[in-house]
């Protein structure tokens, strides 16, 4: 805004990779706001999320506040060494365990690497990962954005005791606000990353809407209907105007065009905000509209 002028309520942020058609939150009850978290609450929202992502009887769930909190907490779970995570990707993972004083290498795991981590699909060109491709003793895998497509996922491997996999309510559900995560895996890792979250992690309403939402299969099955229509649409516009189609998911798609920056400024005198990545100077990515935004988004273009 302060470059290209505006009021905020002049804008579309696309730059990010939310739902722009968030979860109907209704009517939250003035006992989730006054009181702290109860056991009941808590287990209700655990048991839908066991239910919604058919997570195997033998592995722990974990709600948190975000799934940046577990992210930040995760490289205390093991003694620092070598961790591997393949770039580009989602860069707080790498951050997280440069902070914990870990040596991180951006290629796939070689001798020595003690933890892999994983974005699946990864963030910002929508790669899934193979089963064989996991070869660390331990793996994370973030399923921030699976729940597109959730025969994807990998959630049966938190059978075993060396995987952890990571959701996001905020991406799916459109809730980033409402600061809600999960943690997957066996229960020993779970219950030490349980210790270093703390305890009333998750707030009463955010235990309160997740329930809710996590438990409504109809909404669930109509926006991934729609997140796929309006994404087929952006890409439409786009190769229209000549980018390349070089991947993400049903939530962001990732463009290839002559100039990223140049397409980022074009966007942005038409209050549209995208994202543009320091490695590559042809990738510009672009999340969904709201559906009263595609006129400005097409106006922009």
């Amino acid at each position: 805004m302060a470059r290209h002028g505006g009021e905020k309520s002049d804008w579309i942020d696309l730059s990010t990779g939310i739902n722009p058609v968030p979860y109907p939150i209704g009517d939250i009850a003035p006992n989730a706001w006054a009181a702290l978290p109860d056991a009941a609450a808590q287990d209700g929202l655990i048991q839908a999320a066991r239910a919604f992502w058919d997570v195997p009887h033998e592995a722990a769930i974990l709600a948190s506040p975000g799934a940046s909190s577990l992210i930040a907490r995760l490289p205390a779970l093991w003694p620092k060494g070598r961790a591997a995570i393949e770039t580009p990707t989602y860069n707080e993972h790498a951050g997280a365990f440069d902070t914990h004083g870990w040596d991180v290498v951006t290629h796939a795991p070689e001798k020595g690497v003690t933890v892999q981590v994983v974005v699946h699909p990864n963030n910002p060109d929508g790669r899934v990962w193979d089963a064989d491709a996991f070869t660390a003793p331990f793996t994370i895998i973030d399923e921030s954005f699976c729940d597109i497509a959730p025969e994807q996922s990998h959630i049966a491997r938190t059978r075993r005791d060396d995987t952890i996999v990571l959701k996001s309510f905020g991406k799916f559900w459109g809730l980033a606000g409402l600061r809600l995560g999960f943690a997957i895996g066996a229960p020993d890792l779970i219950d030490r990353l349980a210790s270093l979250v703390g305890p009333w992690a998750v707030s009463g309403p955010a235990l309160s809407i997740g329930r809710t939402a996590l438990m409504d299969a109809a909404w669930t099955e109509a926006t991934r209907a729609r997140l796929a229509q309006d994404a087929a649409r952006m890409d439409g516009l786009f190769s229209a105007k000549g980018a390349t189609l070089v991947g993400g998911t049903t939530l962001f798609r990732l463009y290839e065009v002559d100039d990223a920056r140049a397409w980022q400024t074009r966007l942005a005198q038409g209050r549209v905000w995208s994202r543009i990545f320091p490695y590559s100077e042809r990738w510009i990515r672009i999340g969904l509209p709201a559906p009263d935004g595609w006129d400005q988004l097409e106006a922009a273009l």
